[in-house]
This record gives C-alpha cells, structure tokens and sequence, in this order.
C-alpha cells in the first residue's frame, strides 16, 4: 500500500504547485503585463472621478444621452451580480408583449425617428450587461438627443461613426458602438458650451 500512497501524495503535492498555484500566478502575471487596463475592469474616468466600465452597460434615461439595450440582469437592470437574460424563447407570449411595450415607450421617447425600432432596442442581450448597442439603433436616437443638446444631426452621426467599433478581426460578431464612451462624448462636448447633461 505504501508503494502506492507515496507517488499519489507526491503527484497530489506536484499537480496541486502547478495547476494550483502556477498556472493561475502565470495567467494573472500575462493578465498584468500584457492586459492591464481590462485586468483593472477597463473603468473610464471623467476629471479623475470613475464613471463606469467599457465592459458594462448602464441605464441612461437623459434625454440628452444615447441610451443602451434593455437589461434583464437584476431589478434595475445591469446588475453583474444578477447577469442573465429574459431566458423567454421566440414563440413566449411575454416576450411578445414586453417588446410591444418597449416599442410603444421608445417610439414616445422619440417621436421624431421615422425608421422602424431596431431589434436591439428592444431585447436584452444574453447576459443583460451590454455595453453595445448597434449602430442602426445609435442613429436611431439622434432625432431625440440632438433635440435635446441642440446639437446638429450631422454632429452626432460623426460621433456615432467614431465611436462605431468594426467586427473582431474583421470576421466575427457585428458592427457595434459603446455607448458610455459615446455619451462620454456627448456630455463632455455639452459641458464645453456650458450645460450638464445627466
């Protein structure tokens, strides 16, 4: 017996330095180095007070802002303790009725947008903290908020080109704008010429 107890203590003690304690030193040593702004949760700052992360979505309901997808993670929506979808399928009766519900209070928030209500408007994403919303839905938005800041349409739209990110190598997922980073923009430009938007 002690023939076999010994090399299985042993292999225990050696898999246990490895995969126990080296491997996750060597993944949080190329995560520091190499990653350090996502290893620090990607936060964004405005005059050194943090505002948010790039990797979370928020609720904006200013009027002066572009606002984000609906968020089913939590009570208040985008909650990362709470992360998840609505987990209703295609043919749910609740699904229906909820994005009936969201296109009749976004068609009334913007009543100016001619174009029919963007799918992402209107449904949360998989895990309910997106920070992205698709640039069809952006645009959508720019009767509202340009009403509201006094800024031209065409201003906006250039904000929303800037801020519009391409498909991860050119190949995988879709054309998407963060929409922190785009307020950010939108806030900082109206401060400039003495207002707050909130």
């Amino acid at each position: 017996m002690k023939e076999n107890l010994l090399p299985s203590i042993r292999l225990y003690l050696v898999l246990t330095l490895l995969l126990g304690l080296g491997y996750p030193a060597a993944v949080w040593g190329v995560g520091r180095i190499a990653f350090r702004e996502q290893a620090d949760g990607s936060f964004l700052r405005k005059e050194e007070r943090v505002v948010g992360s790039s990797l979370i979505g928020q609720a904006f309901s200013s009027p002066r802002l572009f606002h984000g997808r609906p968020s089913a993670a939590g009570e208040r929506g985008y909650d990362a303790s709470a992360s998840g979808g609505t987990n209703l399928g295609p043919t749910s009766k609740k699904l229906a009725d909820s994005v009936r519900e969201a296109v009749a209070a976004l068609r009334a928030e913007n009543p100016n947008a001619v174009a029919p209500v963007p799918a992402d408007a209107v449904t949360s994403s998989g895990s309910g903290l997106d920070p992205h919303i698709s640039p069809d839905f952006a645009r959508w938005q720019v009767s509202r908020v340009a009403a509201a800041t006094g800024f031209p349409a065409a201003d906006l739209e250039a904000m929303i080109a800037a801020r519009t990110e391409g498909r991860f190598l050119g190949l995988y997922g879709e054309s998407r704008v963060n929409v922190l980073l785009l307020n950010l923009d939108v806030t900082t430009r109206f401060e400039s010429r003495g207002g707050a938007a909130r």
